[in-house]
């Protein structure tokens, strides 16, 4: 192979490398560096039901920080670990992020009610609140905020779901901020959390 084949080659595979990890991090956005993270578009202006009662907007929002994170009750692991871990981070944090709010969006709304939701929840931080699609809702939600989902039949004839484990963060202006990953240190979620409640509008 000649010199300039070999230049030619080596260009067009660096572009096929480069071309597969921009489709991959936009996928997985908690892999990228904080600045990188912002300049993604994630979020959009949402109404959902809340498992207190009525509906949350998000332009009801506006001048308060606030994350989302998507799950469900029947989550073995990932779910009551963050939704744990968050409450620590918060409880941690104290009164500074006293008008911060975390929405529990569900992905499986057809066991999920917003009864069920509450009782889930009373077991973690008070500012942690669930919101409800209804499945005509969930895809577009979901779609909004670059989460994955997925119905997977168990053995018993029942089913879980595969999904997205980043929570999302979103500054006092609504726009996408940075991202918490499952099973971030504490000291690193106690640091994105004070950075956020330190922003202005």
């Amino acid at each position: 192979m000649s010199a300039l084949k070999t230049i030619r080659y080596v260009t067009a595979a660096a572009a096929l490398l480069l071309a597969g990890a921009v489709a991959y991090v936009s996928f997985n956005p908690a892999r990228l560096d904080q600045q990188s993270v912002a300049a993604i578009e994630i979020g959009g202006p949402f109404e959902l039901a809340s498992s207190r009662g009525g509906t949350v907007k998000s332009s009801d929002l506006a001048g308060k920080p606030y994350g989302v994170f998507f799950g469900f009750t029947h989550c073995p692991e990932v779910c009551p670990t963050t939704l744990y871990e968050m409450s620590e981070t918060l409880k941690a944090v104290g009164d500074d992020a006293k008008d911060f709010r975390l929405f529990f969006i569900t992905v499986d709304p057809e066991r999920d009610t917003a009864e069920k939701l509450k009782d889930y929840l009373s077991n973690f931080d008070p500012r942690i609140e669930a919101l409800v699609p209804t499945p005509a809702q969930l895809p577009d939600i979901a779609k909004a905020f670059r989460a994955i989902y997925e119905k997977v039949p168990t053995s018993d004839g029942e089913y879980t779901m595969n999904h997205t484990a980043t929570l999302f963060l979103f500054g006092r202006n609504g726009k996408f901020k940075s991202t918490i990953a499952y099973g971030e240190e504490q000291a690193n979620r106690e640091k994105k959390i004070k950075s956020l409640l330190s922003e202005g509008s």
